[in-house]
C-alpha cells in the first residue's frame, strides 16, 4: 500500500532544525519527494499555494503566532492529509489537535519505521476516503452486503457501524498495529477477529490475551515466557503469548490494565519486534499487534497510568466502536439475530417479538451493550412459552429512569470483589496490614491486596460521623 511508490510529495512543517532534517533524510531514503521545509504556518501556506503536497508532517508548536493546530484546520479545508509530530503530551493540546481530524500522531523522538508506517497508513486512508466520495455506492446501500465473509457476523447497517466496517476493510490487509476503543460489550474481540481473518496472516494463529485477567506476578511470564529454573516454581520452559503468535496476530484486550513496568517492555517489543524470555536470550518475532481498551487512554496518560509513547505506537490506526445506544437502528436486527441463534440451540420455534417487547428493547439504554443484549435474548428464549417473546425482564435502567424494570442489574465479579474489599477495609478501620488488618482477614498477601486496591480504584472515604 506504500505511498512512496507513487512518489508522493511531503511537506515538513517543523521549526527545530535537527528534527526537520531527520525527517527529511528518512523520507528521501524511502523515495518520497520532499518539499522545502517550513518553520512557520505562514511559510507553509505559501509553499502549499505554489506546490500543494500530498501529505504534511506537522509539528504543533512553530515559529510565529499560529500553531500547527491552526494549520491543521486549514489543511482539512484543502483536503490535504496530515500527521502531527510533537513531543507535547498535554491533554488539552491533544484534545485540540484531535478536533482537526489528523491521520495520525508521531511522538518525538521517533523511529524511522514508525514514521514510514504512519505515513503509509495515512496516505492509504486518505486515498480510500477520496475514492469513496467519488464512487457510486448505490448498490452497497441497497443490499448492505460486505465483500468479505469475515465481516458477516458483524450485524448492523447504521452509519456508525458502516464506518467501523470500512475501517476494518482498510486496515485488515496491512500489518499495521490497531487500537480498538469502546465500552465493555461493544464487540472489540469480534472486530479483532475480523481484522485477522482478512489479513495476510489469517492462516497463522490469533492469540487472545486478556490483560486484566493476568495475575500481577505472572504477567511477564505469560506474555514473554520463561526458561526452566529462571525463578522459583519455573519447573518447565514456558512459551509466552507473543512467541505463540509468531507469524500471526496477538490481540491484547484491556491493554490499559498493563502495569507501567510491563508497558516499557511491551513498547520495546513493538519497536524492535523481539522478546526476551525470563532467564533467557532475546528472540526476533513477527507479530501483528491489535490492542483494545474500554478506558480513555488519554485520561490515563494524564493521570500517569499509561505511557504516551506506547499510546502513539498503538494509535497508528484507531477504531472506536459505538455503544449500542448510539446505533438504535441496529437493535432489532441484532435482537432477531440472537433470538434465532438461541432458538436453534434450544430447538424452539420462536418467530419474533410482540410489539410491546420491541418497544422495550428500543427504549432501554443497554449499558452492557451487545453482550448484554445477547445474554438477554438467550435468557428470553429459555423462558419463552409459545412462538413469540412477550415478556422481557430488564434491569433498572440508569440511562432511562422513567421506565420501570423488574430486577436490579447483576454485579460483575470485579464489582463484587471491590465491594468485598471495601467492606473488609471499613471493618478494619482501613488498616491494610498487621494483626487484625484487611490482608489477614482476607487471607491475602499484603502486596497483592495493595495491588488490587490500586487496580480497582479503591480510596478511603472520609467518614462524616467520625470526630
Amino acid at each position: 500500500m506504500g505511498c512512496n511508490q507513487l512518489k508522493a510529495k511531503v511537506l515538513i512543517v517543523e521549526d527545530q532544525f535537527v528534527s526537520a532534517n531527520n525527517l527529511r533524510l528518512i523520507l528521501e531514503r524511502a523515495d518520497y519527494t520532499v518539499l522545502p521545509i517550513a518553520r512557520s504556518v505562514e511559510v507553509a501556506l505559501n509553499i502549499i499555494a505554489k506546490n500543494p503536497p500530498d501529505l504534511v508532517l506537522l509539528d504543533i508548536y512553530l515559529q510565529g503566532e499560529l500553531t500547527g493546530i491552526d494549520l491543521g484546520s486549514a489543511l482539512n479545508e484543502r483536503n490535504i492529509a496530515f500527521v502531527y509530530v510533537s513531543a507535547n503530551s498535554g491533554k488539552q493540546t491533544l484534545d485540540a489537535a484531535k478536533k482537526t481530524r489528523p491521520y495520525g500522531f508521531l511522538v518525538k523522538p521517533f523511529k524511522e519505521q514508525d514514521v514510514l508506517a504512519t505515513l503509509d497508513v495515512a496516505w492509504y486512508i486518505h486515498r480510500y476516503n477520496k475514492n469513496e466520495r467519488n464512487r457510486n455506492t448505490v448498490a452497497e446501500e441497497q443490499n448492505g452486503e460486505t465483500d468479505s465473509d469475515a465481516l458477516q457476523h458483524i450485524i448492523g447497517q447504521s452509519p456508525v457501524i458502516r464506518e467501523v466496517l470500512k475501517k476494518v476493510k482498510i486496515v485488515g490487509p496491512s500489518n499495521t498495529s490497531v487500537l480498538i476503543c469502546g465500552e465493555s460489550g461493544t464487540g472489540k474481540e469480534l472486530i479483532a477477529q475480523a481484522i485477522h481473518k482478512i489479513s495476510q496472516r489469517k492462516s497463522r494463529p490469533l492469540v487472545v490475551v486478556n490483560c486484566a485477567a493476568l495475575p500481577a506476578n505472572l504477567i511477564e511470564s505469560e506474555l514473554f515466557g520463561h526458561e526452566k529454573g529462571s525463578f522459583t516454581g519455573a519447573n518447565l520452559r514456558r512459551i509466552g503469548k507473543f512467541e505463540q503468535a509468531d507469524g500471526g496476530t496477538i490481540f491484547l484486550d484491556e491493554i490499559g490494565e498493563l502495569p507501567l513496568d510491563l508497558q516499557v517492555k511491551f513498547l520495546r517489543v513493538l519497536q524492535e519486534m523481539e522478546i526476551e524470555r525470563i532467564g533467557g536470550i532475546t528472540k526476533k518475532i513477527d507479530v501483528r499487534v491489535i490492542a483494545a481498551t474500554n478506558r480513555n487512554l488519554e485520561e490515563e496518560i494524564a493521570k500517569g497510568n499509561f505511557r504516551l509513547d506506547l499510546y502513539y505506537r498503538l494509535n497508528i490506526f484507531p477504531i472506536t466502536l459505538p455503544a449500542l445506544r448510539e446505533r438504535k437502528t441496529d437493535l432489532i436486527p441484532l435482537a432477531n439475530f440472537f433470538l434465532n441463534k438461541y432458538a436453534r440451540k434450544e430447538k424452539k420455534n420462536i418467530s419474533g417479538f410482540s410489539d410491546n417487547i420491541i418497544q422495550m428493547i428500543l427504549e432501554y439504554s443497554w449499558p452492557g451493550n451487545v453482550r448484554e443484549l445477547e445474554n438477554m435474548m438467550a435468557r428470553s428464549v429459555l423462558l419463552a412459552i409459545g412462538t413469540e417473546i412477550n415478556t422481557l425482564v430488564l434491569p433498572k435502567d440508569k440511562g432511562n429512569l422513567g421506565s420501570a424494570f423488574q430486577i436490579d442489574r447483576i454485579k460483575t465479579m470485579q464489582e463484587n470483589e471491590r465491594d468485598h474489599i471495601i467492606a473488609t477495609l471499613e471493618r478494619c478501620d482501613w488498616k491494610v496490614y498487621g494483626e487484625g488488618g484487611a490482608a489477614e482477614l482476607l487471607d491475602m498477601n499484603v502486596s497483592t491486596l495493595n495491588s488490587r486496591i490500586r487496580k480497582l480504584g479503591i480510596q478511603k472515604q472520609p467518614s462524616v460521623n467520625r470526630k
